[in-house]
C-alpha cells in the first residue's frame, strides 16, 4: 500500500481525528523542527518546549491548512515565529525576575557585596548628578515605591524607573573601574539593606531641641556648620563654572565634540537587545483636517549568536510580530529596513543605550522617531473572541455590526465587533474589509443613546446614536473633518461563518478555476508574493480574495470576479487593483495594474 503523503495525512487526522496519521507527520518532522527551535531558542528545554506548541498549532489548523501547503515548510515557519515569540516571552520574564529579584535582596542583601562597595559609596554617589542622585536616595536609601519616586522628581513611574536604572548602571560602572565587580542588582540590594541604620534613642529629640528650637550648640557643631556651608557655596560655583565651560568648548571649537564621539565609539558597542517603544506618524488623515495618524510602535530586539534581528508590533493599529527585512547595528548607527513596504528608519544609539532616534522613511515622506527602552511595552490585547462580543439583553452595544462607508466610487465594509465586559467597560475592534485591515483597536464612548466609536490610530471615528431597539447605529464617519452619512447594523456572526463555510475551493481538474493561487510581483527592484483565493459558491458564482505574507497576509476580498473561460478578471477597488488574464494549461497568466501600472503575473496552484 502506498505511503500517504503529509498532506494526505492531515486531511485524515482533519477527517477522522486519526492519531496514527498524527503520529505519523509528527515522526516525519519532529527533528526538523525541534532543529529549528534549537537554533533560534539555543536552549534544548525551550526547544522541547517550543516543539510541542508547534505541533499544537498544527492540529489546531489541520482544517483550514490549504492542499497546496508545503507543510515542511510551513511547519520550519511556525516553529521559527514560536521562537521568537519565546524568546520575547524570555525578554519580558528576565525583566521581572530582575524586579523581583532586587526586591528580595532589599530583606535578604548578598553578604560580600556591602563590605566592598561602602568605603566608596559615598565617592560614586557624588559623581551623580543630581537627579540621578536624588532618584538613588528615594530609591534604595529610603526604599521608596517607584511611582512615590516619579512623583517627588515630578515625573512618571516609567520616567522615574528609567532614571533609576541608569543612576544604577552609572555605580555600578564606577565600582567596576576599581575592580569591585557586582551585578547593578546586587549593588542595590546591598544599598537598599545597608545604607541607612536606626540612629541612636533620643537622638531626634536632641536634634529637634537644636535645631528647631534654638537651644545652644557646641562650638564644634557650629564650627562644622560653617563649614559645610562654604563647601556647598564652593561646590555650586564649582558647577557652575563646569557648565559654563562646557558651553564654551561646543561654541568655539569642533575638535571636543569629534573627540568624544570618538571615545564612545571605542568604548565598544552597548547591547541593545529589549524592548524599544515609539510613537510613529503614518501619514494618513487624521479626524480633523490637517490631522494625521499616529501608532505606538514597539520594536523587540533580539541578539542571537552574536546577530541581531528584530520584530515589531504596531500597537494602535493592531498588527503584532510584523518581521523586519533587515537589521544592521554599527554602533551608533542602527538601519532597519521593511523591503516589502518600501520604508527604513535610520538612527543613532545614544550614549546610555536608553534612546534610540533618527528618521523613518517610507517612499518619498520622512518622519523623526524617536525610541526608548522600556521593560513595559504597550501590548496589542488578544483579538476578541465570538464569545466576547456575543451579542446580550443587558448591553445595547455588545455585539457584531457591520455598515458600508460611500467613497467616491466604491464602497467600504466596515465591520465593528464590540464587547462589554463589565457595565460601561468596552473593548472594540474595527475590520476594515475591503483594504485588508481587520482588528484595528477602537475606543468606545457611550452616553446613551450617543455613542463614539474613534479609531485609536485616529484615522477616523463614527459619531451616531443608537435606536430604540438596540439593533442599528446611525450617524456619521468623520475623517479629515468630513462627515460621511453612515448606519451600522446589527449582524448575524455564526451565519456568516456558515456562508464562508459553503466556500468551494476544490477543483476538477488543472483549468477548472477554484483553488489557492501563488505567484511573485516583481516591480520597482522589490519582490511581493501574492496569493489568490478563488471558490466556487453554491449558486455557480465565484468569489476571489487576495492576500500577501510579505504584508501581514490579511485577506481583501475582490469587488468584481468575473469570470469567462478561459478569461478572468478582478477587481479590488477601495485599493486601485486589477487582475486581468487567463486560465490557460494550469496556470493564471497575465496582468496585475496598479496605480496606472501594468506588471506581468504568472499564479499557480
Amino acid at each position: 500500500m502506498p505511503e500517504l503523503d503529509d498532506i494526505e495525512l492531515l486531511a485524515q487526522y482533519a477527517r477522522d481525528h486519526s492519531e496514527a496519521a498524527f503520529a505519523t507527520l509528527v515522526t516525519r518532522h519532529v527533528n526538523l523542527v525541534y532543529s529549528t527551535a534549537l537554533r533560534n531558542a539555543g536552549n534544548p528545554h525551550a526547544a522541547e518546549e517550543i516543539t510541542q506548541a508547534v505541533f499544537i498549532i498544527l492540529a489546531k489548523k489541520a482544517r483550514s491548512l490549504s492542499p497546496q501547503t508545503v507543510l515542511s515548510g510551513w511547519l520550519y515557519q511556525t516553529a521559527r515565529l514560536t521562537a521568537a515569540n519565546f524568546l520575547r516571552a524570555e525578554i519580558r520574564r528576565q525583566h521581572r525576575e530582575q524586579e523581583a529579584y532586587m526586591q528580595s535582596l532589599l530583606n535578604e542583601p548578598e553578604p560580600n557585596v556591602w563590605p566592598q562597595i561602602a568605603p566608596l559609596l559615598d565617592a560614586a554617589m557624588a559623581r551623580l548628578g543630581e537627579k540621578d542622585r536624588n532618584a538613588v536616595v528615594l530609591r534604595f536609601f529610603e526604599n521608596k515605591s517607584l511611582d512615590e519616586v516619579g512623583r517627588a522628581l515630578g515625573a512618571s513611574e516609567d520616567a522615574a524607573k528609567m532614571r533609576v536604572n541608569r543612576a544604577l548602571e552609572k555605580l555600578r560602572k564606577f565600582f567596576s573601574k576599581r575592580g569591585i565587580v557586582f551585578p547593578a542588582a546586587l549593588i542595590a540590594g546591598a544599598v537598599s539593606a545597608n545604607s541607612v541604620h536606626a540612629a541612636p534613642a533620643g537622638l531626634a529629640i536632641t536634634v529637634t531641641a537644636t535645631a528647631a528650637k534654638g537651644s545652644a550648640a557646641a562650638a564644634s557643631t557650629l564650627t562644622l556648620v560653617k563649614g559645610a556651608l562654604k563647601l556647598m557655596a564652593w561646590t555650586k560655583m564649582k558647577t557652575a563654572a563646569v557648565t559654563g565651560a562646557v558651553v564654551l568648548l561646543t561654541a568655539g571649537t569642533g575638535v571636543v565634540a569629534v573627540k568624544t564621539v570618538h571615545a564612545v565609539r571605542s568604548a565598544g558597542a552597548p547591547d541593545i537587545q529589549g524592548a524599544w517603544e515609539g510613537v510613529l506618524d503614518t501619514g494618513g488623515t487624521g479626524v480633523q483636517k490637517g490631522e494625521t495618524t499616529h501608532t505606538r510602535v514597539v520594536a523587540w530586539i533580539i541578539k542571537t549568536n552574536g546577530s541581531y534581528y528584530s520584530t515589531a508590533d504596531s500597537i494602535d493599529e493592531g498588527l503584532k510580530d510584523r518581521p523586519i527585512s533587515k537589521f544592521i547595528y554599527k554602533y551608533p548607527s542602527v538601519r532597519i529596513e521593511l523591503q516589502e513596504l518600501a520604508s527604513s528608519y535610520e538612527a543613532t544609539v545614544n550614549s546610555d543605550a536608553m534612546e534610540i532616534s533618527g528618521t523613518f522613511k517610507a517612499g518619498d515622506r520622512q518622519t523623526p522617531l524617536v525610541m526608548k527602552r522600556t521593560t513595559e511595552p504597550d501590548a496589542i490585547p488578544e483579538p476578541l473572541a465570538e464569545g466576547d462580543f456575543a451579542p446580550r439583553r443587558d448591553s445595547d452595544l455588545q455585539g457584531y455590526w457591520k455598515g458600508a462607508l460611500k467613497a467616491a466610487n466604491f464602497s467600504l465594509h466596515l465591520n465593528v465587533k464590540i464587547a462589554e465586559p463589565a457595565k460601561g467597560t468596552f473593548r472594540a475592534e474595527l475590520d476594515n474589509v475591503d483594504q485588508g485591515h481587520p482588528g484595528q483597536p477602537m475606543s468606545v464612548s457611550y452616553d446613551p443613546p450617543n455613542v463614539k466609536l474613534p479609531v485609536m490610530t485616529g484615522s477616523g471615528m463614527f459619531e451616531g446614536r443608537v435606536n430604540g431597539n438596540d439593533t442599528e447605529m446611525e450617524g456619521n464617519w468623520i475623517e479629515g473633518g468630513q462627515h460621511f452619512p453612515m448606519t451600522f447594523k446589527r449582524a448575524d456572526w455564526q451565519a456568516e461563518q456558515a456562508w464562508e463555510a459553503q466556500k468551494d475551493y476544490s477543483h476538477a481538474g488543472q483549468n477548472d478555476l477554484p483553488g489557492h493561487w501563488k505567484g511573485t510581483l516583481n516591480a520597482n527592484r522589490a519582490k511581493l508574493q501574492l496569493a489568490l483565493n478563488v471558490a466556487k459558491l453554491p449558486d455557480g458564482t465565484f468569489s476571489c480574495s487576495m492576500n500577501s505574507p510579505d504584508l501581514g497576509g490579511a485577506e481583501i476580498p475582490a469587488s468584481t470576479t468575473q469570470y469567462f473561460p478561459p478569461n478572468l478578471r478582478l477587481e479590488w477597488n477601495a485599493v486601485g487593483v486589477s487582475f486581468n488574464g487567463k486560465l490557460e494549461n494550469g496556470k493564471l497568466t497575465g496582468a496585475w495594474r496598479q496605480g496606472g501600472v501594468a506588471v506581468p503575473l504568472v499564479l499557480e496552484r
